[in-house]
Parts: C-alpha cells; sequence; structure tokens
C-alpha cells in the first residue's frame, strides 16, 4: 500500500496516495493505516510516545509492547500487567469539519469531502491514541452534527464522519461561534474547510475561538484543479454553493485565476499567521500521512511560540 513520496518527503518515510485510501471501505482501518505508516515513517516527534506521569495499571492484552510489563508486579502476582500512563497533552481535540456542498467537487473522482473526511478521522484516531478527548462539528451554513470531546467518542467521530453528505451552501462563522460558546475547556481545534469566503471573513469566523485560548489549526482543502485550473474547453462553469452558471473560455481566463486564487492564499496566510492560526494548504492529491507530518510540525511550532 505504500507508494511513492510526496514532493516534500520526510525522510525515511513513504506517503499512501490518497486515491489508495479511497478504496478503503472501514474509516477506522483507514485511519488507522494512515496513522500507523505515519508514525512507523517518523523518526522522531515530541509529541509520541508517553510521559513518565504513571496513571494505572492494566492486565496485559496481545499485542500491548512488551516494555510497559511491570515486572515487579509480575513478581508479586504472577500476572502481567502493563503501566498506563498520561499523555503529555491530555487536552480536549475538536475537527470542524466543513460539509458544505462546495466540498462535493472532485476533478480525479475523489472529493474533497472525501479528503476532508480521510484527515479529519486521521487526526482523531491519532488523537485518541494519544488519550486526547476527541470531538466533532461538521457545518455548513449552521452546525449540523455536534459530538463533545471525551476520550470514548471515538467511535462516535467515525461514525458521524462516515455518514456527512454535502447538501447545503457554507458559511464559518455560526459554526465557529457556536465552538466558542460550547468550549468551556481550552483545547486544539482543526478547521478543515476549503474557505471559500473572503480572507477577512474567515479570520473574524476564526477569532472566537482563538482568543478563547484554544490552540486553532487550519487546514485549507482545495482540488488540484482548484489551484490549476488546467481546462481547455469553453464550458458553463457551475458554482456549487449557489447552483448559478457561468460561461467560462478557460484560455482567457486561466492566468487571472491562477493569481486570484494565489492571492487568496497569500492573504489568508498572512491573516491567520499574524493572529498565531497555523494555516496548511493541502490539494487533494497530497498524502494523508503529509498532512499528519504538518499537523505535528505546525502544533510544535505553536507551542514553542508560546513558552
Amino acid at each position: 500500500m505504500r507508494v511513492s513520496h510526496h514532493q516534500h518527503p520526510v525522510p525515511g518515510s513513504g506517503f499512501v496516495d490518497p486515491q489508495v485510501l479511497a478504496r478503503i471501505d472501514n474509516l477506522e482501518l483507514l485511519a488507522r493505516t494512515v496513522v500507523d505508516g505515519f508514525i512507523n515513517g517518523l523518526h522522531r516527534s515530541p509529541y509520541l510516545g508517553l510521559s513518565l506521569d504513571f496513571a494505572e495499571h492494566r492486565q496485559y492484552m496481545p499485542g500491548d509492547d512488551i516494555r510497559r510489563i511491570d515486572w515487579r508486579l509480575y513478581a508479586r502476582t504472577d500476572r502481567y500487567y502493563v503501566k498506563e500512563f498520561e499523555a503529555d497533552t491530555n487536552a480536549n481535540f475538536m475537527v470542524l469539519l466543513d460539509v458544505s456542498r462546495s466540498m462535493s467537487f472532485g476533478s480525479k473522482g475523489l472529493t474533497k469531502l472525501d479528503y476532508a473526511r480521510y484527515l479529519a478521522a486521521s487526526l482523531s484516531y491519532f488523537s485518541s491514541q494519544q488519550r486526547d478527548r476527541v470531538g466533532l462539528i461538521t457545518f455548513d451554513q449552521e452546525v449540523v452534527e455536534y459530538v463533545p470531546p471525551s476520550a470514548k467518542h471515538l467511535n462516535i467521530v467515525l461514525h458521524t464522519i462516515d455518514r456527512v453528505r454535502p447538501e447545503r451552501p457554507g458559511q464559518l462563522g455560526p459554526a465557529l461561534h457556536h465552538a466558542a460558546g460550547t468550549l468551556d475547556r481550552r483545547g486544539i481545534l482543526v478547521v478543515i474547510s476549503d474557505l471559500y469566503e473572503e480572507p477577512e471573513a474567515v479570520l473574524d469566523a476564526l477569532k472566537p475561538i482563538r482568543y478563547g485560548g484554544h490552540d486553532v489549526i487550519v487546514f485549507h482543502v482545495l482540488d488540484p484543479a482548484e489551484i490549476e485550473f488546467p481546462f481547455d474547453e469553453a464550458a458553463p462553469f457551475e458554482d456549487l454553493e449557489t447552483g448559478e452558471r457561468i460561461p467560462v473560455v478557460p484560455a482567457t481566463q486561466r492566468e487571472r485565476y491562477r493569481e486570484l486564487i494565489q492571492n487568496h492564499v497569500a492573504r489568508l496566510r498572512k491573516l491567520l499567521s499574524d493572529n498565531r492560526i497555523d494555516y496548511t494548504l493541502f490539494d487533494t492529491a497530497t498524502p494523508l500521512d503529509y498532512a499528519l507530518f504538518e499537523y505535528l510540525s505546525n502544533r510544535e511550532h505553536m507551542m514553542k511560540k508560546k513558552r
């Protein structure tokens, strides 16, 4: 299942093509595939592994790391127990997933929503493995589903992600204001969206959660065709949010379009960075385990800023 390297590879790691992932029906298996491959390929991360804060013992189960067996306890009880530790973060981890109609676009079979679902599931699975409390908000023009953060909610989060459908136009503000008013405990909030709004409107929507003390990470998901505009033939183009159809001659519009999208991305990156919000752009051809590496890099960078 391992395929060719991304253009910015992490040394020693091979990445999983999203088109390969699309063949996996079970979302938990998909998330585990991405996370396990990422962990195996990554040489070092400050957010992997266990802290030294002992929490409890539990009975050894097949597959557990034998290095975690408490041999002193075994000598007293003649039973195998492993040590459980509190993870270093042990935080609330919330994914805010855009399920608006524009997320249904995909130029090569894999839609933005498919990619966003895989990314949301992988991040949630990874954070749950770190003993973080995971939760989820799906949204379009308002909140569609809300799963409060809990150490026991991974399966509910994955089930909710698995059944999302893009049906209505989207707007960031209502969902993010809902999150700001609901989450009284500070945590890590990951927003996954195609950000089909003006950069200033995106920042205004993010400000309530950022200045509520949360660490905010934004994954901007676009299809490669939305970035490069590779079309050749004149045709009507449909706005997936409004349904409006506009006649376009690509050859006369391509350079102007590329300039506009580059300016949009640059403006987003600057505005969010200036407000200490991590921003990362991914096209849907980006391998998911590379996205996880970017997430951890962004998180490490954010944590260093706060020290």
